[in-house]
């Protein structure tokens, strides 16, 4: 129990945070806070084909190879793969490519992100959100990335907020327990629907009887009274951050983030990780990408 409770610190997870009998707390990690610049493909998500889906720029379609190569080429040491770009035929063979590729250009993979929805009852459609979820968990572990975002989702009209919680803190259980033989976290993110509000978001996370899951931190997804304040209480349980350029108060205009405040927060509870961008405003990714990666990264590591 002492070789057990030794490893966990070195990992940066709070001793009493692994014994099934009790849910997460705040990661304790030692030494300074380290943050690493990533930047996820969602960024550019009108610019990837695949498939059948058609980009909305037909003459600047990239793949995820070139993300990989854009993120080299911008200083980033990550590079966030969304599951949604890869190709529906995506096997081992093009993961175990991606991995050689992210590796000879000096880019760790540093996660990838799912959509799905546990906020609903059981039956076929939740069976079939868990296996997703279970299937991606076997493709980060052979791209070699240590984190998937994952969703809560949102409850139907026939289900309470507290049942759909419920049913939420099971399917992130179960899958848990798959990603922890991989050495995968998973990050719930504060997406809407059953977690909108900060507070049921830390609820289930305090709930979850795991030691391989946190809170995927987006500074761009709450729409509350006061965001920062709301963040900050999340902070303490992120094991991923995605970092968007606008910032949006309950029933107001969408505003410049404060990425300095940002960095601040996560400085505050000494975040070790990766801090990765995702842009979604407005203006042409291609123009606006490279300026906040400077912005986020000077933040960083001034």
């Amino acid at each position: 129990m002492q070789n057990r409770r030794a490893f966990l610190r070195l990992a940066g997870l709070s001793a009493v945070a692994a014994p099934a009998a009790f849910g997460i707390e705040p990661f304790k990690r030692t030494g300074a806070p380290r943050m690493r610049l990533s930047l996820a493909g969602y960024s550019f998500r009108e610019f990837f084909a695949t498939g059948n889906r058609k980009s909305a720029a037909e003459g600047k379609r990239i793949d995820l190879f070139q993300f990989i190569d854009y993120c080299a080429e911008h200083h980033c040491e990550g590079a966030e793969l969304t599951s949604y770009y890869f190709p529906p035929e995506t096997n081992a063979e093009y993961l175990l490519k991606l991995r050689r590729h992210a590796f000879l250009r000096g880019i760790d993979i540093s996660g990838t992100a799912v959509g799905n929805n546990f906020a609903v009852p059981k039956g076929e459609k939740r069976d079939a959100e868990i296996t997703s979820v279970k299937k991606w968990i076997q493709h980060a572990a052979t791209m070699g990335a240590p984190h998937i975002r994952i969703f809560a989702g949102a409850a139907p009209k026939d289900l309470s907020k507290e049942e759909a919680k419920k049913l939420c803190v099971a399917a992130v259980e179960e899958c848990a327990a798959e990603a922890g033989k991989h050495g995968i976290f998973l990050g719930l993110e504060n997406h809407g629907g059953i977690v909108a509000e900060p507070k049921d978001l830390v609820d289930m996370i305090r709930e979850i009887k795991s030691p391989w899951v946190g809170i995927n931190l987006d500074t761009g997804n709450f729409r509350t009274d006061d965001p920062y304040a709301d963040l900050e209480m999340c902070a303490p349980y992120a094991v991923n951050v995605q970092v968007k350029s606008e910032i949006s108060k309950r029933g107001q205009k969408k505003e410049l983030a404060d990425l300095r405040r940002l960095v601040k927060m996560l400085r505050d509870v000494n975040y070790q990780g990766f801090v990765a961008l995702e842009y979604e405003a407005a203006e042409d990714p291609w123009t606006a990408v490279p300026r906040l990666l400077k912005e986020l990264g000077h933040a960083m590591h001034s």
